[in-house]
């Protein structure tokens, strides 16, 4: 009954994180989801059959040597079948039910979230442009504005007023203008569409998981858990992860030592290597997101 902490608190159109490389040729740079986030592949993904595992060809172990990819900074994720979902949804509008067989091979998994050094990096080799960058504006929590940037802001998202259309809010400005990158090159790039994931994933010779993909990565070999590491949240009274503490959305404690994006670094890792597989910014996956499945 892992469930995924989507509280992303920061900033709306998102993260790029955790790029993944597949011991196969699977991926789909049409396909979409409004979830979790990694990188992309140069060939097509296999039809899927009609069952509902997700089942894919097996290929030989793509080796670190080949082409400009290292898997230096990748964890490998062993594959085999699981279940993904949950009988005992928290947030049943999320759609992580039901319970639900699965079958992977074997991947490898970014270790750390992208940075905004990483995307930096991509952005001056590149010349890429996002599309927040594009549109002239994103989302941020009120939270993190000033008030006279807020008083000149007239719309809010229906049903989460505290989310506000920022103009010039992108990567480079994640809180709109005037505000900057100083002392925030370590933390995960925000601002940042599906499409601009795939840009990135695609320079980088790699894909984005699967949801299915990055599930069983943030699980860690458990089944019927909350977290990666257990039941409690912080356990012992030591934080995993990074999330808001206090009351949402108005006073954030900060108790987890960040009343922001965590650098890409922090927490412990997973018994793979993962650092904030869960928590600190939403993140992107492949697929459509779909709130109805067959078990």
């Amino acid at each position: 009954m892992l469930e995924k902490c989507w509280l992303f608190y920061v900033l709306l159109i998102l993260l790029l994180s955790s790029p993944v490389l597949l011991n196969e040729d699977v991926c789909d740079a049409n396909l979409k989801s409004g979830e979790t986030s990694g990188c992309g592949c140069s060939t097509s993904r296999k039809e899927e059959p009609a069952t509902n595992h997700w089942t894919h060809e097996n290929h030989d172990q793509i080796s670190a040597d080949e082409g400009k990819l290292s898997l230096d900074g990748m964890a490998f994720i062993a594959g085999g079948a699981f279940h993904i979902g949950t009988d005992e949804p928290v947030f049943v509008a999320d759609g992580e039910s039901p319970r639900r067989p699965v079958v992977i091979s074997d991947f490898y998994l970014d270790t750390k979230e992208v940075s905004n050094r990483d995307f930096k990096t991509f952005v001056d080799d590149t010349g890429y442009v996002t599309e927040a960058e594009k549109f002239g504006n994103s989302f941020v929590a009120d939270y993190y504005l000033k008030d006279e940037v807020k008083q000149e802001i007239q719309q809010a998202v229906a049903g989460a007023p505290w989310w506000l259309p920022v103009e010039g809010a992108d990567w480079r400005h994640p809180e709109g203008k005037g505000s900057s990158l100083d002392g925030r090159m370590s933390d995960p790039v925000i601002h940042v569409s599906w499409n601009d994931a795939v840009e990135y994933c695609s320079w980088a010779g790699k894909r984005l998981p699967t949801e299915a993909e990055w599930e069983i990565a943030c699980r860690d070999g458990k089944q019927n858990r909350l977290f990666p590491w257990g039941n409690k949240w912080n356990p012992k009274g030591q934080f995993w992860g990074n999330i808001w503490t206090g009351d949402f959305p108005t006073t954030n404690t900060g108790e987890d030592g960040f009343k922001g994006p965590a650098p890409v670094d922090t927490f412990p890792q997973t018994s793979t290597g993962l650092h904030n597989i869960i928590g600190n910014v939403w993140e992107w996956t492949a697929d459509w997101w779909q709130v109805q499945h067959q078990r």
